[in-house]
């Protein structure tokens, strides 16, 4: 029996593949729109790490319990990776641009509200509420772009840049972010997005075209209902599970989010007009791709969630400094993403991820077995490191995923695309962080003489335990703080462990699915 070539595949899942025609080529005007779309994607990666760099700030001012932390950071990718997929189809519908815009208003809007919240639970939401209009401004830009550049190599560019966007939005963020929290009050930070969205929604009109499918298939409520109820109890299950809690609430969450994405997949396989074309899920090259996207910003979040603590709590660097640090890995990664371009044009994708991948795992090991209690200049040069794998994996990932699908179809492909980042992001923190978490308290040995509270709060997260051991003696302060770097560097070396063995399963994911990709990528999409 033999085995059905890439090309058959995508003419499985499109099964009036006709033969690509002449594109024509992308002019100035075009190339300006990108860079004006290149705005909400640097809106929301500063967004992002902003964030957190200002994780210890916010822990000590609401005294946070770890897992209250992990929900300010989760619930935003969590609603954006459970509604990117929906707003996908409706930008397809509707029109990418006015989404676009939509998203622009709403985003600043709550970025208002999450500067000024006056409790932990008020900026949960106020995350909740940039999430949902946080997944209007992402599928939006990445569709955009598969429209506006047709062929493939200027596309490949197009992308690239996209990418670099992320990485230059999160070097710009720590060192924005830093310069206010040394002058201002943490919420200071979300503002950051209010000029960035007032500039976008100017010239947005003037230079980037609408673009919608001309045969758009009926708004699926329910497929959006179980998009969401597939997404939700899954993750709560994965942070449940990490802190210790009760193993049947785990479970039960876990059935629940398998039960209903279940549903969403047979929903799709039997409507029509799917929201969401899961057959494209059978180009092994499609889903590869997918899966390399979310692993890499698997490894990105999660490197950042544990060395923006420790740079500012354990070795006591400022915002600012802290941000300096990692600045170098940051433009690494820009670097990296345009300089894979050329090398995607020469070398084939199932050559050039792996290797991409392989830089993180390197970057992970580097901390598993030697950074505990790790300098900053060791920290820097493993960022760096990682920030080449990341980098050049997304590019090229980015780049299969949208050429998988006609341009029609553009906002369903960016959805799955995005959706694949912010569920990595999520896991990123949810797995990783929580590891961080279970460990953290499992090590820490608190001195005598705390009340109940001072304990609770210390157990809870490290940056507990700092603001604990300055309400206390000089000797006791000691013991705590060392008692709490100690445990939380011995976290890090365990995640960062799990975190290597896990790249160098993508880097072997890689290589194995995306072979033969170039083939199957020729093949057009049904019209």
């Amino acid at each position: 029996m033999t085995t059905p070539s890439p090309s058959a595949r995508v003419s499985e899942v499109n099964p009036r593949a006709v033969p690509s025609s002449p594109v024509s080529l992308a002019g100035r005007r075009e190339w300006f729109a990108l860079a004006v779309l290149m705005l909400p994607v640097l809106l929301v990666s500063v967004d992002n790490t902003v964030l957190s760099f200002a994780l210890p700030e916010i822990s000590r001012h609401f005294a946070t319990s770890g897992t209250t932390l992990l929900w300010i950071v989760d619930s935003y990718p969590l609603v954006l990776a459970g509604l990117l997929v929906a707003m996908g189809s409706f930008g397809d519908r509707f029109g990418r641009r006015r989404l676009l815009m939509i998203g622009a208003a709403g985003f600043a809007l709550f970025s208002v509200m999450a500067a000024f919240a006056p409790t932990a639970g008020f900026l949960v939401a106020a995350r909740v509420g940039l999430g949902v209009f946080g997944a209007m401004l992402m599928p939006s830009t990445l569709s955009l772009i598969r429209n506006i550049f047709a062929d493939r190599n200027q596309r490949r560019v197009a992308i690239a840049v996209w990418a670099a966007g992320f990485s230059a939005g999160a070097a710009l963020g720590p060192l924005l972010g830093g310069a206010l929290l040394e002058h201002f009050w943490w919420g200071s930070v979300f503002l950051l997005a209010v000029p960035v969205l007032v500039l976008m929604l100017a010239l947005t009109p003037a230079v980037v075209p609408e673009s919608r499918d001309a045969a758009p298939g009926r708004v699926d409520y329910a497929g959006i209902v179980l998009s969401i109820a597939t997404m939700l109890p899954v993750v709560y299950a994965i942070k449940n599970l990490a802190k210790g809690g009760p193993l049947l609430v785990s479970v039960t969450a876990a059935f629940i989010g398998l039960a209903a994405g279940t549903a969403f997949v047979v929903r799709q396989l039997r409507r029509r007009d799917p929201m969401l074309d899961v057959r494209l899920f059978r180009v092994r090259a499609f889903t590869g791709a997918v899966l390399v996207n979310l692993l890499a910003i698997f490894s990105l979040v999660g490197f950042l969630f544990f060395v923006s603590q420790h740079l500012q709590l354990v070795l006591g660097y400022s915002p600012l400094d802290a941000g300096l640090v990692l600045l170098p890995g940051l433009v690494v990664t820009i670097i990296a993403g345009l300089a894979v371009v050329p090398l995607a044009r020469r070398l084939p994708p199932h050559a050039v991820v792996p290797v991409a991948l392989l830089f993180s795992a390197a970057a992970y090991s580097m901390i598993a077995l030697l950074g505990e209690g790790g300098s900053a200049g060791f920290l820097m040069i493993a960022f760096v490191i990682l920030g080449i794998g990341v980098g050049a994996s997304e590019t090229v990932s980015n780049d299969l995923i949208l050429s998988s699908v006609p341009a029609a179809k553009a906002g369903a492909a960016s959805a799955v695309s995005e959706t694949a980042y912010e569920v990595g992001s999520v896991l990123g923190t949810a797995v990783l962080g929580s590891i961080l978490l279970a460990s953290y308290q499992q090590n820490l040995r608190l001195p005598a003489g705390l009340s109940s509270t001072q304990a609770d709060t210390s157990t809870e997260t490290l940056g507990g335990a700092v603001e604990v051991a300055t309400q206390l003696g000089p000797t006791s302060a000691s013991l705590l703080r060392d008692s709490a770097f100690s445990a939380f560097d011995s976290g890090v070396t365990v995640t960062s462990g799990i975190a290597a063995l896990l790249m160098v399963g993508a880097a072997v994911l890689a290589a194995w699915s995306l072979r033969g990709e170039a083939r199957a990528a020729a093949v057009e999409a049904r019209p």
